[in-house]
């Protein structure tokens, strides 16, 4: 069996640990729920080393540049490399359907200064396998806990639409990926039903027996600018080439067998 190396041991990279783990793998990790310290340069460098696959779900830094490529970049020569990305990297598409085919904004050159864009093309440069995740959902972190927490909004954006990702569908696409050594480029991990978010809350508020929120205007909503970016966007990912080459298939193919499931 393989010894997986994660920088970055958080929501998602946890899951894949434990999949992993029980493929029989060895996983080291940094991150607060890891057993190694990013900064602590000789151990990481020790784990890289004996390492088969890397995974980072280290985001990059705002201002520009990726974590990991900076400081061990040339330790990750010669390892089968995975990074989990963001499907932000197409960019506003105006509602249309993007697949991996579709330039990304840096790529295009339409959007030199998004990290996230440069930071997925600097992990393709490598030979990585690169993982696109829409809006990600699961235990914890879902519509349905927004509105029990009384959190839940609805923005009035006519035609804005999204696409998202159940976490264990993360997960075993991933692991489709480390274990039946995938060819290297981009994977758009998603699920088969883009809407707005609207829906997915009303949906929940349904399950959950509690009154909507009301709706709100963009303006008045008064989102930070991170926020209200993401309504600025819209778009819907298509996850043919994951399901071909991966044999993979989404357990939660809309939110709704989602949401039951958490539920």
């Amino acid at each position: 069996m393989g010894q997986l190396l994660i920088f970055g041991l958080g929501y998602t990279a946890g899951r894949i640990a434990i999949a992993m783990q029980a493929q029989g793998w060895q996983v080291r990790a940094t991150g607060s729920a890891g057993d190694l310290a990013f900064a602590d340069r000789e151990a990481v460098l020790a784990a890289l080393g004996a390492a088969s696959h890397v995974l980072s779900s280290v985001p990059p830094e705002r201002a520009g540049g990726d974590p990991v490529l900076e400081a061990y970049g040339e330790a990750l020569q010669g390892k089968a490399l995975f990074y989990l990305s963001s499907t932000g990297v197409y960019g506003d598409r105006a509602g249309a359907w993007v697949d991996e085919t579709t330039p990304t904004i840096a790529q295009s050159g339409e959007g030199r200064r998004n990290a996230r864009a440069e930071a997925d093309l600097a992990w393709l440069t490598m030979g990585a396998r690169v993982f696109r995740l829409p809006g990600i959902y699961g235990p914890g972190r879902s519509a349905l806990d927004r509105v029990k927490e009384g959190k839940a909004r609805r923005i009035d954006v006519p035609g804005q639409v999204f696409s998202r990702v159940h976490v264990e569908d993360i997960a075993s696409g991933v692991v489709a990926a480390l274990v039946g050594d995938a060819p290297s480029g981009a994977y758009n991990l998603g699920d088969d039903y883009p809407c707005s978010g609207n829906e997915v809350t009303e949906h929940a508020c349904r399950l959950l027996g509690l009154p909507l929120p009301p709706m709100e205007t963009l303006e008045e909503a008064n989102l930070s600018e991170m926020a209200r970016g993401f309504y600025m966007e819209n778009r819907r990912v298509a996850n043919g080439k994951a399901r071909r080459l991966l044999g993979w298939s989404p357990k939660y193919p809309t939110y709704v067998e989602g949401l039951a499931g958490l539920l």
